[in-house]
This record gives structure tokens, C-alpha cells and sequence, in this order.
């Protein structure tokens, strides 16, 4: 929802608009204890207590933050079955890619993941999502010029709340499934326990549609998928001024990478001869058997003590995180040159420490420390076929190329800023960020921030910021393949050259105002200008799908979004527009990934991202009349990027854009009350309702794999048994 912060208030953060609103309990409305006691009421408003202080510890001053509670994700169709990252697509300025990863404001990643404040460790990202909406009673996305606080991922901060038993006692079990062969039981319960609560919950989740389409088929070939979440979250008040709370989850999944049908081999020797192994020639495309798993686990214990001027926690947070490839042996050879296994593990150690003091009316000081170091490792065994000088194979009998390491990462942030109230309509928030790194590179950078935020009039804010970023490129992604060992074999590179990725360094200049048209209407125009050096991407190169960073020497990002949401009692609805420019220049890292031709292009030419969508649209409508509650939503873009192949036969790297798509998706649900057994909730959501069938990728562009495309159209059904 948009919030207008009184003056009083502006150094808080600058909320922009989320998509539904519901109404929440009045101030001083506590939940009774089972025994109906005092004990748990008084818990539960020091949980209250200690959540505000929790949040007064971050600020947002200046930012742009875009916030989705847990009734708005309900509203939604598909509810808290979606998947989290399609819940953040319905932000301004975010586009959906394949293997359901998704960019803000023309970045590739950068996204930094937190949990209430507490930063977590970056783990090998695959196709699997660690979190889920079931564990969250908001999410909020915050972009534009970053307070101080927020470094080394600054494309966007992710930072959920989660559910607590104290605030949210009970739970629900329920079944949800349909379309594609899903079928996806879960579980949540909260709870207190004198001066403990918790909060639990865990799915298992089966479908036929794991990744997307490669060929915009219904039911893609072999893409069966299992995955197995559990979250579990439990705090002890230990006082009025402090509290001990543990995190725990745990997330596994396997993958099978889908097919597409009678395709034919297409490598051959120099002498125009078909490759041969083991003796065959060809192989069906439909039955290549290739198949991925992937876990990610995570620990937190963190401490928290608000008093008086003071707010302050820590936290010690653990992650591992790994993936490992399984290829078809003789498939992937014929089709692809090499049958790699691929197996990469990160195993990631942090302490965090923030503390907010309020000095006077005028001044609160912020400041912070941040210590991450994980060791990564990555093993590749590789099958090629060797070659003799002139290109034709010197046997049809597959070679063995063993290749890897391990490296370890550190990194180190400071941070200290001032909220100033200069008046009550006018507030500064400067500060200044010092961060480290070494891993397979190394850099630091002082980094000045400066936030102004100015309430205009009664009903507009207007505000204006400054960052200069510093981001290491994603240590976890840094491959160790040695490029000379495979000269001589049919996945020898044409570009030898291969240097490490480098740091990122970038101004940041961020503009807007939010406008409260009416007591039901609210709009907010948000414009922003990046300009970076040593620009991060990330590239599917290769089978397995393990994403490699590389530079852009130069780099532009800026565009402008608009917002707006409207509610009136039971109904409400929002809309997102947004515009986005993304170039880079000069590819300087990671060369061999890449053809002579692009690489001599690149180096003299702007060429747009392969993730830029110029053009996006989100929005959607809720309306609840007697515990019936309709629902919808949609997704519109211009289309990611793919090249370009001139009349002159010129092709220019991401030189198009794929068509315009608009994904529409309905929702019905309705809530039973059973007496004295609580509440019943059926669902039904029709997903791409109108089957629009359009294309994510087309296979062609820097960096991209495989086609894909956006699933076509589900019919889903659930139940949810309150406990």
C-alpha cells in the first residue's frame, strides 16, 4: 500500500505502493492466550515491541520500497502457492527470464536476499526457490539510491518478514494442485509457549513443468520436477529489551532438463563428416536424459536489544549451498562437442551487527558491520572427442578432462550514516559504506551515500538520492575450467583469452515523487540513472545451467516507472508501468565464452543487455464480497533480447527484442466457517488464462541458452484447513 508518513515521521523509510490493502488490528489489539491470560498478551506486545525497533534499525530513507504483505499475497491468484518469485514480478520495473530468475531495473542480478534484516550469504542459484510466501508476513523490495547501509548487491534489496506465533497464532493444512500433473501438500502452524514462539512450516512439491517449455508445448518432454521446503523460526523473549531467535530451512530439488523433439545432431569434422561416438551418429533429442539437483540449507542465531535510545542486533548466519549436473554421455556429445558433469558446492560463514541510536529529536545515527567468508568449489568431469590439427577426430572413443579447485572468499563492510530532520517537512540521510573483498579478485571502495527526502505539500513527497555502488562479481559463479586443457577436442574454445571477472563500481542517481491524489487514489513516479564501469552480467554458456559472470567495461542503465493503487472497502486494484534502458560495451572478462565476431563488435559498439525489456506492465484487481473474494492479475513486456541478423549478414549481438507478451491470470477462492472447527478455504485460479503462448528466449543473444517459453495455460484447485 502507499504510506504517507506524517512529517514527523519522514525520516522513515519512503513506502511506495503494494498491491492490496487489508485492514489490521487496532493499536493495543493483542491475541488472547489460550488460557486467556495476561502472560502470552504481555509477550505478544513486546514481539510487537521488539519487530518496530527491529525495523527502526534499517531505514529506507530515500529508497524506494515496494511492499507485498501476507493479505495481498493471499488476494492474489494462486495465493501463497506461488512460487516467490512470481510474487515479486507484480513490482514496477521487474522482468521476468528463464529458469525463473527475474531482473530490477535492468540489472542481470545484484539482488541482496535478507530475513528480518539479517543479510543472507549468496548460494549457487539454479532453478530452485530456498523460500517460499507461506513463511512470510511481508516482502519488500527496495531499489533507487540505497542508504549505507545496504552494499555489495545493490540492485535490489529483498527483505521478508517472517511469520511469528506470537502475532499470528494457528496455521493451515492444505492441498493445492492441478495443471501440468501439480500436486503441492503444505503445512503452517504458529504457536507460544510461555516466553517461546515458533512458527513452522514445510510443502513437497511435484509437477511436469519444472522449467520452462523449450518449444511453448503444454507438456514439455522429460521436465519432471520434486522439491522438499521446510522453514522452521523460533524466538525467546527473554525481557522487555531482548530477545534470542533461530532460523532454520532447508530446501532440496531435482530437476530434469527438458527436450525438445527431432532435433538432429549438428557437429561435424573438418572434412564434413558427422561425429561419431562409440560408433553412432545420431541420437533422439526426445530421449536425452540430462537432470539436475539442488540443496540449499541455512542457519541464523540472532540476538536483539532495544532500549531507550538503542537498537541493536546480531546475527551469525551459515548457508550451504550446492548443484550438481548430470549429463546424457553420448547425447550431449554429439549434440554439444562435450558431456560435462559438474558439481559446485559453497559453504558460507557471516556475523552481522546493526545498531540504530536515536541521539535527539533530530539526529538518529546508524551504523553497522558486516563479515561473510565461504569456500567454493567447483569439480568438472568432462567427456570431448580429441581432435587432430586439421579438425577431424582422431577416434570415436571420448576423452577425459578432469578440471576444478577450490577457493575461499572474504568480505568485510562497514557503515555509518545520520537520519537528520532538518525540519519537519525536510530530512537528510548521509552516510558512508567502506567494503572489502578478495577471492579470485580483489577491491574496496569508500562509498559516499546521500538521501534527501522533502514533504512538498500536505499530500506530495518528493525525493532525490545519490550512491556510489561497489559490486564483487558473484564469487559462488566463478568458474575454474582450465580453457588449454581442452585445445584439441571438440569443446575447444575459438578465444583463448579468459580473464577474472572484476568488481563492479557505479554512481547511482535516483529521483521521485508520490502523490496522494485522493483518500482512496495514489500515484508515485520513480526515475533513476546507473552508471557503471566493469558492468556484472551472468551467461548460460554450456550445458549444464550454471550461470557465468563476466564484464561489460561500460556500462548505462536508467528509465522511470509509474505507480498507482486505488482502494474503496472492499475492492482494490494497482498498476505498474515502467521504461528501462540497459547497455553495456567492450566485453573484458570471461572472453572465451564468447565468438571472435561478438567480441570485435562488442568492443566498439553499445549493445542493449541481453535482459533489458524496455517496456513493462504489471497490475491487477481484488474484490471481496461475503467471503467470496475475486481476483486477477497480469504481466506485460516488450520481450527480453535476442540478435539481430541483418540482409548483409551482420548479426548484432541483442540487436531485437523478442514480441510483446501479456500473461492474464484469474482467481476465485471462497472461506467456509465451520463452527467450532475454524475455516475451510477452496481455491480455484486460472493461470495464463487466455493461453497466450510467448517466448522468454529464442536461444540467440550474449550469454543466453536454450529457448523457452512462459507456461501455458493451468487450472488449479486448492484446499486450505485452518488450525
Amino acid at each position: 500500500m502507499l504510506t504517507f508518513r506524517p512529517p514527523a515521521a519522514l525520516a522513515a523509510a519512503l513506502i511506495s505502493i503494494a498491491p492490496w490493502t487489508t485492514p489490521s488490528l487496532a493499536a493495543g489489539q493483542s491475541t488472547p492466550g489460550a488460557d486467556g491470560g495476561d502472560t502470552l498478551d504481555a509477550i505478544t506486545v513486546i514481539a510487537k515491541h521488539l519487530d518496530e525497533a527491529r525495523n527502526g534499525i534499517q531505514t529506507q530513507t530515500g529508497a524506494s520500497t515496494y511492499v507485498i504483505d501476507e493479505a495481498a499475497i493471499n488476494a492474489a491468484p494462486g495465493g501463497d502457492n506461488t512460487l516467490l518469485n512470481q510474487v515479486i514480478l507484480q513490482a514496477p520495473d521487474v522482468v521476468q527470464d528463464s529458469f525463473g530468475q527475474f531482473h530490477v531495473r535492468g540489472e542481470h542480478n545484484g539482488l541482496q536476499y535478507r530475513l528480518n534484516g539479517i543479510i543472507l550469504p549468496e548460494g549457487i542459484s539454479g532453478f530452485g526457490q530456498a523460500l517460499d510466501p507461506r513463511l512470510i508476513s511481508s516482502v519488500s523490495l527496495v531499489t533507487g539510491a540505497l542508504p549505507a547501509e545496504y552494499g555489495l548487491r545493490t540492485a535490489g534489496i529483498v527483505d521478508l518478514k517472517t511469520k511469528s506465533g506470537a502475532i499470528e497464532p494457528g496455521g493451515a493444512a492444505a492441498i493445492y494442485g492441478g495443471s501440468h500433473g501439480e500436486v503441492m501438500p503444505s503445512m503452517n502452524y504458529g504457536g507460544s509457549e510461555g516466553s517461546l514462539n515458533y512458527f513452522v512450516s514445510g510443502d513437497f512439491l511435484r509437477n511436469d513443468l519444472g522449467i520452462e517449455s523449450p518449444d511453448g508445448s503444454s507438456n514439455p518432454i522429460h521436465d519432471h520436477t520434486t522439491q522438499y521446503h521446510g522453514f522452521a523460526y523460533l524466538e525467546d523473549i527473554l525481557g522487555e529489551a531482548d530477545r534470542l531467535s533461530l532460523v532454520l530451512s532447508s530446501s532440496t530439488g531435482m530437476f530434469q532438463i527438458p527436450n525438445i523433439a527431432n532435433l538432429t545432431p549438428g557437429i561435424l569434422n573438418a572434412d564434413g563428416r558427422p561425429l561419431t561416438v562409440d560408433g553412432r551418429t545420431t541420437y533422439p533429442s526426445a530421449g536425452l536424459q540430462e537432470s539436475q539437483r539442488e540443496l540449499n540449507h541455512f542457519a541464523i542465531v540472532s540476538w536483539q536489544h532495544s532500549q531507550g535510545a538503542l537498537d541493536v542486533q546480531t546475527s551469525a548466519t551459515a548457508r550451504y549451498t550446492s548443484l550438481t549436473f548430470t549429463p546424457d554421455p553420448v547425447g550431449d556429445l554429439l549434440f554439444n562437442g562435450i558431456a560435462q558433469n559438474a558439481f559446485k558446492q559453497n559453504v558460507a560463514y557471516a556475523l552481522q551487527s546493526d545498531a540504530s541510536y536515536k541521539a535527539d529529536d533530530a539526529h538518529t545515527l546508524r551504523a553497522g558491520v558486516f563479515v561473510q567468508t565461504d569456500r567454493s568449489t567447483s569439480q568438472t568431469n568432462s567427456q570431448v572427442i580429441g581432435l587432430d590439427p586439421a579438425g577431424n577426430q582422431v577416434s570415436d572413443a571420448p576423452l577425459t578432462i578432469l578440471d576444478g579447485g577450490a577457493r575461499t572468499e572474504w568480505l568485510e563492510s562497514l557503515y555509518l550514516q545520520d537520519e537528520w530532520r532538518l525540519a519537519p517537512q525536510l530530512t537528510v540521510n548521509y552516510g558512508l559504506r567502506l567494503d572489502h573483498f578478495s577471492a579470485f579478485t580483489s577491491g574496496q571502495q569508500a562509498s559516499p551515500r546521500v538521501n534527501v527526502v522533502w514533504q512538498a505539500l500536505e499530500d506530495t513527497i518528493v525525493h532525490a538520492g545519490y550512491s556510489r555502488y561497489l559490486s564483487p562479481p558473484p564469487f559462488e559463479l566463478v568458474g575454474g575450467e582450465t580453457v588449454a586443457k581442452f585445445v584439441g577436442t571438440t569443446a575447444a574454445p575459438t578465444i583463448t583469452q579468459s580473464s577474472l571477472p572484476q568488481p563492479e563500481r557505479a554512481n547511482y542517481y535516483d529521483v521521485g515523487v508520490q502523490q496522494k491524489v485522493s483518500r482512496r487514489l495514489n500515484v508515485g513516479l520513480d526515475t533513476y540513472y546507473k552508471q557503471s564501469t566493469d558492468l556484472i552480467d551472468e551467461g548460460q554458456f554450456g550445458a549444464p545451467i550454471i550461470l557465468t559472470p563476466f564484464n561489460y567495461a561500460q556500462g548505462k542503465q536508467y528509465g522511470a516507472e509509474l505507480t498507482g493503487n486505488f482502494t474503496d472497502e472492499n475492492f482494490s486494484a494497482y498498476l505498474n508501468l515502467a521504461y528501462q534502458t540497459a547497455i553495456g560495451k567492450n566485453i573484458d572478462s570471461a572472453q572465451f565464452n564468447f565468438s571472435p565476431t561478438e567480441l570485435a563488435y562488442i568492443a566498439t559498439h553499445y549493445i542493449p543487455l541481453d535482459h533489458e525489456q524496455q517496456f513493462t506492465a504489471s497490475g491487477g484487481a481484488s474484490y471481496q464480497w461475503s467471503g467470496t473474494r475475486l481476483s486477477t492479475d497480469f504481466l506485460m513486456g516488450s520481450g527480453l533480447r535476442a540478435n539481430e541478423a541483418l540482409a548483409n549478414g551482420v548479426n548484432i549481438p541483442n540487436g531485437m527484442h523478442l514480441p510483446y507478451y501479456t500473461q492474464v491470470n484469474f482467481g476465485l477462492s471462497h472461506l467456509f466457517h465451520l463452527d467450532d472447527h475454524g475455516t475451510l478455504t477452496a481455491r480455484v485460479d486460472l493461470i495464463n488464462a487466455f493461453d497466450k503462448i510467448y517466448e522468454i528466449r529464442d536461444g540467440t543473444g550474449v550469454g543466453v541458452g536454450a529457448p523457452q517459453f512462459g507456461a501455458r495455460r493451468g487450472l488449479f484447485f486448492g484446499l486450505s484447513k485452518s488450525l
